[in-house]
Order: structure tokens, then sequence, then C-alpha cells
């Protein structure tokens, strides 16, 4: 997994290695992971950030975006966020050997909102590849923190 950067200076970050170097100096860092994305006049912007939160003191945010073939439909968009935040979730776990803590979804739990139509099955999908799911009106720092980037 390359091209993440830090959120607070833009600067290039090796994913597995600076996420295993914080791990390894503070072993109570939860690992987050989420995807955001918005239409362009000509593409789609997904942004897939790791929130390495610190228990009691803050967080930091490490993030990567992608340009990709402008998706109209809300389904395959949203989708497409779940298995970005799923990709680097995986890569995290079985080539890092990094746990985890959650998958912050941009789902809506609210029947009122069009995202609700996919929440069922993404928490579901997430469950089964053994991550703790987690979806609006929760606190979704990892969400938050790719919505910001992906402005």
């Amino acid at each position: 997994m390359n091209d993440f950067k830090r959120m607070h200076d833009g600067s290039p970050v090796l994913l597995m290695e600076h996420v295993r170097a914080v791990v390894a100096s503070d072993p109570n860092v939860e690992v987050l992971v989420g995807t955001d994305s918005h239409n362009r006049t000509s593409h789609t912007l997904y942004t897939t950030t790791v929130v390495l939160r610190f228990k009691c003191n803050g967080a930091q945010v490490i993030y990567r975006r992608e340009k990709a073939k402008k998706v109209t439909d809300l389904w395959t968009r949203l989708w497409g966020e779940v298995e970005r935040s799923l990709a680097v979730a995986h890569a995290l776990r079985d080539e890092g050997g990094i746990r985890v803590s959650r998958i912050d979804m941009d789902l809506n739990s609210d029947p009122q909102h069009g995202s609700h139509r996919l929440h069922a099955t993404a928490v579901g999908y997430i469950r089964s590849h053994g991550y703790e799911p987690r979806t609006k009106p929760d606190l979704l720092i990892a969400s938050w923190a790719a919505n910001v980037l992906c402005q």
C-alpha cells in the first residue's frame, strides 16, 4: 500500500512501517480505517484514512486519495468506499500483522437517508471479514477525516 500521506503536513509515509512503529511505541493505539468519496465534474475522488487514535491524547491521520471514473450511482459509489476501506484493513492485518480496531463507514442506519439502502449489507460484509463496523449516527473519526480530506 503506497501513496499514503500525513494529514498534518502532506508528507509521504510508508503505511505498514509507519503504523507498525506507532503501535510498537504505544500498544494501546486504536487503528481505525474509513473512506469517503465526492463526485467532481469529471471523476469521483475517494479518500481512505487510517486514524491512529491515542487513548485520551488525540489522533494521527494518514490518508491516500484516488481518482476514479465518475460514479453517478449512489450504491456503487458507496460500495466503492466499503471496498477501499476493507482493502486497507486487510493489508494492515494480513500483510502488516496490525490489529484494526474498526472500520468506519459513511452509511446511515436511519431509513430517511439514501445510504441506508446498503447499510445492512455493508455491515454484514465488514463483520464477515472479522472487523467491527461503525456507521452513522455514531461518531466516525476515520470517515470524518476522509470527508475533510476529500473536499
